[in-house]
């Protein structure tokens, strides 16, 4: 027996809510799952969870460089031993970043259907390197997700250079200023 609807709540009421909680739900899993991605890549040393990490994509997983400059940088990897792979290259010790932080701004996510979605942001990257200097990126990136095995994976990632330059150094010993 199915229990009355309250009075003024019609079926397709329920529906509309049970397909925006679903949407929000999607949404939420696909920022959390970038928000991992990118804690795990500030953290790039041989104790770095490469099978996390790697679990983050889809088994056919396409990781993308695009634009002149990413391209010829990072070019185009298929498949999830090949982004393996790709991570264990900067899983090494000496660390390649003696400092790595990544930034999201301009977030823009939306669901594509019940099991797909697609995002953006504009990722601003901090890093000094082992050798001692300092870089400072921004790109732009364009990220499909899909549901796989129960939860929202990559499958597309794309990585669009806006600017990169060198800086002095980030973490200086000078003290911080403030107001006197």
């Amino acid at each position: 027996m199915t229990a009355a609807l309250p009075a003024g709540i019609a079926e397709t009421d329920i529906a509309d809510l049970q397909a925006r909680l679903a949407r929000f739900e999607a949404e939420a899993a696909v920022r959390a799952c970038m928000v991992r991605y990118m804690a795990l890549c500030d953290a790039l040393t041989p104790a770095t969870p490469l099978d996390e990490l790697a679990g983050l994509f889809t088994r056919d997983a396409v990781w993308e460089g695009i634009g002149e400059k990413y391209a010829k940088t990072f070019g185009r990897l298929t498949g999830r031993p090949a982004l393996r792979e790709m991570f264990a290259k900067y899983m090494v010790e000496p660390s390649h970043f003696a400092l790595n932080v990544h930034f999201l701004t301009s977030e823009l996510i939306r669901t594509t259907g019940p099991d797909r979605a697609e995002g953006t942001w504009i990722m601003l990257q901090t890093s000094t390197f082992a050798a001692g200097a300092s870089h400072l990126n921004a790109a732009r990136l364009t990220v499909d997700f899909r549901l796989e095995e129960g939860a929202w994976r990559m499958s597309h990632f794309r990585t669009e250079n806006l600017f990169s330059r060198p800086v002095d150094g980030w973490n200086r010993p000078d003290p911080v200023p403030v107001p006197d």
